[in-house]
């Protein structure tokens, strides 16, 4: 089986991400779904009910169940939105594409040859032409004074 390319496992991956992000939303949604069915069935049931004191004591009962389920809940999604940034950069590392040794070598020397034939160049450019018209400016103005 022949190797594929960067942009063949770039696709790949960017397919995946995209069927696992359409899964974990379906997840949410069939939970939502059913978390608002219950709702729904828990409203119709205390309709239903007569007295007033049973009603107060399934208010009660239900209260705390729901309380601790949400705070279950809660504490599950940030940890999972705080490693998934980091499985996310992971995944883009993965695709960048590298220079090798000798490229960094050859650029990292073209640069530094750039920064020295400039830097030489701005010198020779202040020392031979900006400093002698400075002072043939600074003279005449001595003379006017």
């Amino acid at each position: 089986m022949a190797k594929k390319s960067k942009t063949q496992k770039a696709k790949a991956s960017a397919a995946r991400a995209a069927r696992k992000e359409a899964r974990v939303a379906s997840e949410v949604e069939a939970e939502s779904n059913q978390i608002e069915a219950t709702e729904v069935d828990a409203a119709e049931r205390e309709k239903k009910r007569i007295g007033s004191f049973l009603k107060k004591e399934e208010a009660k009962a239900e209260a705390p169940a729901k309380a601790e389920s949400k705070a279950e809940k809660k504490p599950a999604k940030p940890k999972k939105k705080r490693f998934q940034f980091l499985k996310d950069v992971k995944g883009e590392m993965k695709r960048v594409t590298w220079p090798t040794r000798q490229d960094v070598v050859r650029w990292s020397v073209v640069v530094v040859c750039a920064l020295l034939f400039f830097g030489i160049y701005v010198a020779i450019l202040d020392n031979a032409i900006v400093t002698p018209v400075l002072v043939g400016i600074s003279s005449l103005a001595g003379l006017g004074a």
